[in-house]
């Protein structure tokens, strides 16, 4: 009847036969002439593709699996070592670093021990930030010995001086500030003046005397009486004479041997400067 169990289910149940027949012969074997062996064959030729693509297609899903996570090894491998050369890379800079330091301290304690005076290695921190004057700022202060009127020095020449000080830093006017005036000569031909800085850029020498001998290129050089800065010590090159329009004295243009802006470590020379009978000491 069209209502019964097994009318309904007519379908599936005769699929389970065909099926348990097929499986059954299959696991019997037949032989070549038997009249099974056709549809046995029939029914092998039929589940072999869909076997094949199952196989395929669980190589390929194992495939896969084992491409994404030798992926995910990789990747995680290359950051590894990408870290571990960014900290090289740190480490070495950090090493290059504290040779120059090194190296720029070296020659420092060199000019210290040539000129035998009581000095002391400095870093700069800072400089002027408003324009308005050419000064730096010392990590060094009061702490560490540090005075006004004190000299500053590096090893291409004379820095500056210093005039202001607290605990733990110090502010230096440099030479070539327009406030700022030190005693020098001609090296080669003894000429002496003041040695100033100009509102532009770079040094003059005030009060040459139109006699003087002296040229374009001629090295310049602190006197020493100034009582600030020792004697000798590298100030600039003439880069040019003037000559031209009345009066007693010279136009002289120098160049700073000190590349100011480049400077890092500084040696600030603590001897006291000799005081003149009468004035005060600060």
């Amino acid at each position: 009847m069209k209502g019964s169990f097994l009318w309904r289910n007519r379908v599936m149940l005769t699929g389970a036969v065909l099926l348990i027949v097929a499986l059954h012969m299959i696991s019997v074997g037949v032989r070549p002439g038997d009249r099974f062996a056709m549809p046995s064959e029939a029914l092998l030729e039929g589940v072999r593709p869909v076997a094949s693509a199952s196989a395929r297609l669980g190589d390929g899903a194992s495939g896969l699996v084992h491409g994404y996570l030798d992926l995910v090894h990789a990747q995680a491998e290359n950051a590894g070592l990408r870290d571990q050369l960014a900290r090289m890379n740190t480490e070495r800079a950090r090493l290059a670093e504290l040779e120059i330091e090194n190296r720029h301290l070296e020659e420092l304690l060199e000019l210290r021990d040539a000129l035998e005076v009581d000095a002391i290695a400095a870093n700069v921190i800072g400089s002027d930030a408003t324009g308005l004057s050419r000064t730096m700022i010392l990590g060094q202060g009061y702490d560490d010995g540090l005075r006004e009127g004190m000299a500053v020095l590096s090893n291409q020449g004379v820095v500056g001086k210093v005039i202001a000080v607290s605990a733990r830093a110090s502010r230096v006017l440099l030479i070539n500030d327009h406030n700022s005036a030190l005693d020098g000569f001609d090296q080669r031909s003894r000429a002496r003046g003041i040695v100033a800085g100009v509102v532009d850029d770079g040094l003059t020498m005030r009060y040459v005397e139109r006699s003087d001998d002296i040229h374009e290129g001629d090295v310049v050089v602190t006197s020493g009486l100034d009582g600030i800065f020792p004697h000798g010590l590298l100030v600039g090159t003439i880069k040019a004479v003037h000559r031209e329009g009345p009066g007693m004295f010279i136009n002289v243009a120098i160049a700073p041997a000190v590349d100011f802006r480049a400077l890092e470590q500084v040696m600030v020379v603590r001897q006291t400067p000799p005081q003149v009978a009468g004035q005060p000491r600060s």
